[in-house]
């Protein structure tokens, strides 16, 4: 996996955290949700992580007059059979890059849930298996509300994790700038080669997922889900299935730092991006500015860790 973040670094400058959180999702087998607001590369990062990996891609651009079967696929009258054919969707693929996933209406976002949490598409009463690995990379702009539909709870439930794509730091910035200087094409892709492909991705999801998890570590994830649910700022604490998210991405994380097992650490480093998207304020707490990043950090440090 070192050698993924080495290509993906000839086309994206200053996104480290992202990338890492890319592969922790592949390798847990999940969907990372990307927010950042436009220009700070998610589409780029997306595609040459696909590219890096070896895979097979598509992308699709959400827009309000989107509907479900662009995104899974139709039934497509053949006139030479005389019979209804089904045409794949660009879903049927090993990472979908679902652009600007809020722009269009729920009915067409809850298209995903199936694949996203089944990995399969039901049309016609027939039930076809997407190929693996898959994995949907979701983007949205933070900034912008004016025609834009907020994912529903039990839409963000289905990500593994939401990263937050920052602006790069100045060095970083200027390092790009030089690249695009030089003649670098973001359409191309050129400087990103393939260095992997899907048995391989499937086999090192296997190692991660054989990553083990002693009784007090897992105690203390419990204990980090019942700190948000008695938080005052907190309306609705994460679910159980926060919890055993958490703990397929802190094994994930746990297997690319060469750790036979899980720690404190590796629970604690993945627990806002696997839970910042779980858990809804009070009212009153977002009128103060309260962050839901700064309650989880706050439940970090509220809870005991176990020695």
């Amino acid at each position: 996996m070192l050698r993924v973040r080495s290509e993906i670094s000839n086309a994206v400058v200053g996104q480290d955290a992202a990338v890492s959180g890319l592969l922790v999702a592949l390798l847990s087998g999940g969907h990372v949700l990307l927010e950042g607001v436009p220009g700070v590369a998610k589409t780029l990062l997306v595609r040459s992580f696909s590219r890096a990996l070896g895979l097979d891609t598509a992308r699709i651009q959400f827009t309000p007059d989107l509907m479900p079967g662009d995104v899974t696929g139709s039934l497509i009258y053949d006139a030479r059979t005389a019979e209804f054919e089904f045409r794949p969707g660009p879903v049927f693929t090993n990472i979908l890059l679902a652009d600007e996933i809020n722009r269009t209406p729920p009915k067409t976002q809850s298209a995903l849930l199936e694949a996203m949490a089944e990995r399969q598409v039901s049309a016609d009463g027939v039930t076809r298996p997407l190929p693996g690995p898959f994995l949907v990379a979701a983007t949205q702009n933070p900034i912008e509300h004016e025609g834009t539909y907020v994912l529903p709870e039990a839409q963000q439930d289905r990500f593994l994790l939401k990263l937050t794509v920052t602006v790069p730091e100045r060095d970083a910035e200027v390092t790009l700038l030089r690249r695009h200087a030089d003649g670098f094409d973001p359409l191309s892709l050129d400087v990103v080669q393939a260095v992997t492909d899907a048995a391989t991705v499937e086999a090192a999801q296997r190692a991660a997922a054989s990553v083990q998890a002693d009784d007090d570590v897992l105690a203390y994830v419990v204990d980090l889900a019942r700190a948000t649910r008695q938080s005052p700022s907190v309306q609705l604490g994460v679910s159980p299935r926060a919890t055993t998210a958490l703990l397929a991405a802190a094994k994930a994380w746990a297997w690319l730092s060469g750790s036979p097992a899980i720690t404190p650490d590796h629970v604690q480093t993945m627990l806002v991006p696997a839970w910042r998207h779980r858990i809804r304020l009070r009212p009153d707490a977002e009128l103060e500015g309260v962050s839901i990043d700064s309650v989880l950090a706050a439940v970090v440090q509220q809870t005991r860790v176990p020695i």
